[in-house]
């Protein structure tokens, strides 16, 4: 009751924005798609900027900027260089109080931040998510998400959500394609791990960063956006090199979360369960994923010292174990609805 009672004595706060979107090729999404986000923000009456950065496109997004957004802040890579060092490059540019990541195949509905702000009077928030739909239809496409372990793989076991408003739900991970969060604790952090480029699992490694610090991620039912689904991955290579960067990525983002036995049996889990499986069945591409793995070892303890600093200096010693435990045990109380992507 006290929870919901300091939320209530703070629902007209609202925060400065820096809503950052990174480009690629996306000049038909970014004209159809921006207004709205433009839109949205204007409602909900806060001070903002829109810094769009474009990843070495092609097309002509880049002059599409200039002549119908020419108010955006315009950051121009020479490399496409993926995901994380775009939206590091806004996160580094921003500044203001909350930092929004948005995907430019994302269309907010105009009341889109009106359920948001309440989160950000809690001084643990790391950020918040909304409810992602279809663009036509209404089916859920990212919820909060459970976490659940396969042996020592982190993944999503369930989505799930509430239609009490005074339920507050937590999520394993904020969806790079709109959360909502606090600038100061995302840039302590160091934004994205651009180890992960050019995409997969970077949203899930930030999140799980924020965690460990004691941070929380947030889900809310009520802020809606829909999703244009289609895949960015078409325009890089081939299906098997998109195969080899995702499990590649899984493989960094356990490894660097992982310590002292959890590391050694998450390392045999991989080579018995990933590995050996798919190259007898001529899957060839999984032995570049776990070379990669390997050659990145003094890279991969790097960030992990880092990271340790990092906990020291905020007094965690939160592991993956127990982020897992608490968000379990936040719903044990809730009525939820469960449901798989």
């Amino acid at each position: 009751m006290a929870f919901k009672n300091q939320i209530e004595s703070l629902m007209d706060i609202k925060k400065s924005v820096s809503i950052i979107i990174p480009n690629y090729n996306g000049r038909h999404l970014l004209k159809e798609y921006l207004p709205h986000a433009v839109e949205a923000i204007k409602k909900a009456e806060a001070v903002y900027e829109i810094i769009i950065v474009d990843d070495c496109s092609t097309d002509d997004s880049v002059e599409l900027v200039r002549t119908d957004f020419p108010w955006a802040k315009l950051i121009l890579n020479p490399q496409n260089k993926g995901f994380s060092h775009a939206c590091n490059q806004g996160i580094a540019a921003a500044q203001y109080e909350l930092i929004f990541l948005l995907n430019s195949d994302v269309k907010l509905t105009p009341d889109y931040f009106e359920h948001q702000w309440k989160y950000f009077s809690l001084p643990d928030t790391f950020g918040v998510m909304g409810r992602i739909i279809d663009m036509e239809a209404d089916h859920i496409q990212d919820a909060a998400r459970m976490p659940k372990f396969n042996g020592l793989k982190l993944k999503t076991g369930y989505f799930y959500y509430t239609d009490n408003a005074d339920d507050r739900l937590y999520t394993m991970y904020l969806s790079g394609a709109n959360a909502l969060i606090d600038a100061l604790k995302l840039k302590e952090m160091g934004g994205f791990d651009e180890i992960f480029s050019p995409f997969y699992s970077e949203d899930m490694e930030l999140s799980i960063r924020a965690w460990r610090l004691n941070w929380k991620c947030y889900y809310e039912h009520q802020a809606i956006c829909r999703h244009r689904l289609s895949a960015t991955t078409k325009n890089y290579k081939t299906p098997q090199w998109v195969k080899r960067v995702y499990f590649r990525n899984r493989f960094y983002f356990h490894v660097i979360h992982y310590n002292g036995l959890a590391s050694i049996a998450y390392y045999c889990q991989i080579t018995l369960i990933d590995l050996l499986p798919k190259l007898l069945a001529g899957q060839f591409w999984i032995w570049k994923s776990y070379v990669e793995l390997f050659k990145n070892r003094r890279a991969i303890q790097l960030r992990k010292a880092g990271f340790k600093n990092l906990m020291i200096k905020n007094n965690s010693t939160t592991s993956i174990f127990d982020v897992v435990a608490h968000i379990k045990k936040s719903v044990e109380a809730k009525k939820i609805t469960r449901f798989k992507a």
